[in-house]
C-alpha cells in the first residue's frame, strides 16, 4: 500500500451519519491510532444517501479542504466504504491521500501480520482491494496523448498491470490452498484423537488474547488497540478434571468486516467455524456491549459458526463497580457466561470449573485389562482415547487407564475394564 513514517500521520477523519447505516465514529478513533496516525480533526456530516461523486458531497468537499490546510494534514480517512471513482474524485479536489475504512482496516492488517500465512493472507486482501482501483496509479497512461514523445501505450498498459496483479492473486491462493491442506490434516488427527476443540472469538481489543495467555501461559502479543494479534495461535490446555483441549485464539472481529478480508481470512477463521465450542470473550466494560455482541455474532453467520455453542466470557470485570465474578447457568444447570478478569485473574478458577462441566459428561475413565491377542484394540484406544497410564502385565498384556468418549466405549466390549473415579 503506502509506507508510513516512524513519526505518524496527521489525519483529517471523515464521518458521515447515513439514515441507511452508519459505522461507529469513535471505533475510526481506534482505528486511525493502531494504523499509526494522529487524528487532528472530525469532519462529521449527515446525508440521506452518499453522493455518487465524492460520497461526501461538494460541499463538504470544500469544508474539508479548509481543514487540511488549516491542520496541515497529509491524509484523509473516510469512515466508509468508497468507490474506486470516489476515491479517485476526492484525492484530485483535495490534493492528498483518501483511504477508505476498507483500506485502512488492510493496512493495519498488513503491520500485524508476522506469519507467512499471515502475510499471504494480507497480500491477497491488498490486491484484490488495489485491483479495482488500478487506474490511480496509471492516470498518465488512461488515453493516448498527441505530440512527440507523448505519445503512450494507453490502457495496454492498465491491461498488463490488470494480467501481473492477476497472476500474483491466483499464486497466493495457490499458496493458500496448500497452507489450508495442512491445517485440515491438523485439524483432522485432533478429532481422530477426540481432543476437543475451543476458539477464543470476540469483538477485536475484548481481551481474546490476554485471556489466552493466562490460560495456555502463552507469550502471544496483546496490548490495548484494536488487531493487535492478527496470526492465529493454537496451544494444548488441560482442564481441571485432566481433560485435554486445544485453544485458538483467532482475530478480532469488528464491524462490517469487509468482505476481501473474511474471504482472504477464511483458513483462519475455519478454526472458529470448525471448532467444538467458542468461547465469546466480551468487553464487560464497553459502553456498547450488546451491540458488539451482535456485530461478532452476524461475523459468525457469515462464517458458518453461528450454530456452535458459545460459553460467554465477560471480561474486564475489574474495572466495573460492585461486580464479583461468578458464573450464570441455563434451566439444565449448563454454565452460558462467565464474569471474570483475565488482566487480573480473578475468576480464572470458574472459568476452569465451566469447561470442565462442559466437556465432562461425555467422557469417562475406565481402566482396561487387555490380553496379547487384543493389541488391535490397544492401537485404536491410543487412536480414539486419552491414555492415562500404561503398564505391561505378567501375561504379555496390558493394564491401560483410559479417558475415553461414551460414544466409544463400544471398544471395549470385549475387554476387562474397571470404573476409575
Amino acid at each position: 500500500m503506502f509506507e508510513r513514517p516512524d513519526a505518524g500521520e496527521r489525519a483529517i477523519l471523515v464521518h458521515l451519519n447515513l439514515h441507511a447505516g452508519q459505522e461507529d465514529l469513535l471505533e475510526l478513533q481506534e482505528l486511525a491510532k493502531s494504523a499509526g496516525a494522529e487524528p487532528v480533526h472530525i469532519l462529521t456530516g449527515r446525508r440521506y444517501r452518499p453522493d455518487p461523486k465524492f460520497f461526501i458531497g461538494s460541499g463538504k468537499v470544500d469544508e474539508l479542504k479548509a481543514e487540511i490546510e488549516t491542520h496541515d494534514a497529509d491524509i484523509v480517512l473516510v469512515n466508509h466504504p468508497l468507490t474506486p471513482s470516489q476515491e479517485r474524485n476526492l484525492e484530485n479536489a483535495l490534493g492528498t491521500r483518501v483511504v477508505d475504512r476498507n483500506g485502512l482496516i488492510l493496512d493495519i492488517f498488513a503491520q500485524r501480520a508476522k506469519t507467512f500465512e499471515g502475510k499471504l493472507q494480507v497480500e491477497l486482501a491488498q490486491l484484490k482491494h488495489l485491483s479495482t482501483r488500478l487506474v490511480r496509479g496509471w492516470t498518465h497512461l488512461e488515453r493516448q496523448k498527441g505530440g512527440i514523445g507523448l505519445r503512450g501505450p494507453g490502457e495496454t498498459q492498465l491491461e498488463t498491470d490488470r494480467r501481473l496483479l492477476g497472476m500474483r492473486i491466483k499464486q497466493i491462493q495457490r499458496r493458500l490452498e496448500r497452507v489450508e491442506k495442512q491445517r485440515h490434516q491438523g485439524r483432522s488427527k485432533r478429532k481422530k484423537a477426540e481432543v476437543p476443540s475451543v476458539s477464543l472469538v470476540g469483538y477485536t481489543n475484548a481481551g481474546k488474547s490476554t485471556l489466552f495467555n493466562a490460560l495456555t501461559k502463552a507469550d502471544i502479543y496483546a496490548a490495548n488497540q484494536l488487531f493487535a494479534t492478527l496470526d492465529p495461535t493454537l496451544r494444548h490446555y488441560t482442564v481441571g478434571n485432566g481433560a485435554e483441549l486445544v485453544l485458538a485464539d483467532t482475530v478480532g472481529f469488528i464491524r462490517h468486516l469487509p468482505h476481501e478480508l473474511v474471504a482472504a481470512f477464511k483458513s483462519t477463521l475455519q478454526e472458529a467455524s470448525e471448532a467444538d465450542l467458542l468461547l465469546h470473550v466480551i468487553d464487560a466494560n464497553a459502553e456498547d456491549r450488546d451491540e458488539t455482541i451482535f456485530h461478532v455474532n452476524q461475523v459468525l453467520q457469515d462464517i458458518g459458526a453461528g450454530e456452535i455453542h458459545q460459553l460467554q466470557i465477560f471480561n474486564k470485570i475489574d474495572l466495573l463497580e460492585n461486580v464479583e465474578p461468578h458464573v450464570d447457568y441455563d434451566e439444565q444447570g449448563k454454565p452460558v457466561r462467565v464474569w471474570m478478569s483475565a488482566h487480573t485473574g480473578a475468576g480464572s478458577e470458574l472459568l476452569d470449573q465451566a469447561l470442565s462441566k462442559i466437556f465432562a459428561s461425555s467422557r469417562v475413565r475406565r481402566k482396561c485389562f487387555l490380553l496379547p491377542e487384543q493389541a488391535a484394540i490397544r492401537a485404536k484406544l491410543f487412536g480414539y482415547a486419552r491414555i492415562l497410564s500404561e503398564k505391561a502385565n505378567e501375561h504379555g498384556g496390558w493394564e491401560l487407564a483410559v479417558e475415553i468418549d461414551k460414544k466409544h466405549l463400544g471398544l471395549l466390549k470385549n475387554v476387562r475394564i474397571e470404573e476409575i473415579n
